[in-house]
């Protein structure tokens, strides 16, 4: 077990540690992105979230963050342990540190972002107490100023809100969609979150005679570094549509919307189903290679979420 072994608060001064054992994990699928945004990553300030070292005193042995993306609704990321202290119980001790700082929070559930592929971190999650809750995907339709699609889109928050309450994405997707709280995190989605959107991003709404066939929201743009140089990147948190020409208007008119904020790439996310994902390849747009998995706890009784 972990013996001496002590669980505190991450700081910047923490950083060679963790760059130590960190930055050369997954180097065959592009490296660990801890040591690139680690000074950012923390908390400082922000009393949303707080990060978790575990100190072994010459080394770092491991680090996790939470993070509360709404008032009920925390996000775990970053769970890392130092191959040197594996098998020891650590991601326990840092489980049971989120779980008990996000309960003081008033967190009545926990939720993991894992990539497919990562059977290792998989497990652990499950033996720390985590289910399965879904999995999605990622659609990338090229930025064009001139796409366009069969149906008309528009900005109608009501819509949207309205098609998403009753879309088979929702279903399988659990309610979730990226948070605008925190990149790279999911939470439940409310008819507010879409009237903010519509305000301050853009909602998507597909709309025939019959009625709305699909909807999107753009959570974000930012900038990142990519292999020939910094690329703007344009994230829309969730996509759901009816059939393939609903796909291909919905990815039409986000196109159209990346091209205008001059992005140069989109990340769309997407239920990952035979059908959505074979709908967007469909429809013309490229499709991330893997799934992601999301899982949960129940923290209201410290009980599996289920």
């Amino acid at each position: 077990m972990s013996v001496g072994i002590e669980i505190r608060r991450a700081t910047h001064d923490d950083y060679e540690g963790v760059k130590a054992f960190t930055e050369d994990l997954w180097e065959d699928r592009g490296g660990d992105y801890i040591p690139e945004i680690y000074h950012d990553w923390l908390e400082d300030d922000d009393e949303r979230k707080k990060t978790f070292l575990a100190d072994a005193g010459d080394e770092v042995a491991g680090i996790v963050q939470a993070v509360m993306v709404s008032d009920d609704e925390a996000w775990f990321q970053g769970m890392r342990v130092n191959p040197a202290y594996q098998r020891q119980g650590l991601s326990g001790r840092l489980n049971e540190a989120c779980f008990e700082w996000a309960r003081e929070q008033g967190a009545t559930v926990g939720r993991i972002m894992i990539f497919s592929w990562n059977a290792a971190s998989l497990g652990a999650a499950r033996t720390g107490g985590f289910e399965p809750r879904t999995e999605f995907r990622f659609a990338h339709p090229e930025p064009d100023p001139n796409a366009t699609g069969p149906d008309h889109v528009a900005n109608d928050p009501a819509a949207a809100w309205r098609y998403w309450t009753h879309s088979g994405a929702r279903d399988h997707l659990q309610g979730l969609g990226f948070a605008p709280e925190e990149t790279w995190a999911v939470r439940e989605l409310t008819r507010e979150d879409f009237a903010t959107f519509a305000a301050e991003s853009a909602v998507f709404a597909v709309s025939r005679e019959s009625g709305t066939a699909g909807t999107a929201y753009r959570v974000r743009s930012y900038d990142r570094d990519g292999d020939d140089g910094s690329e703007t990147w344009a994230e829309y948190g969730v996509g759901a549509w009816d059939d393939v020409d609903a796909a291909r208007s919905l990815f039409g008119a986000i196109a159209r919307d990346a091209a205008e904020l001059g992005a140069d790439r989109t990340r769309v996310l997407i239920p990952e189903t035979a059908g959505y994902v074979s709908d967007a390849s469909y429809a013309g747009a490229d499709i991330s290679e893997e799934p992601d998995f999301v899982l949960g706890i129940d923290l209201s009784t410290g009980s599996r979420e289920g």
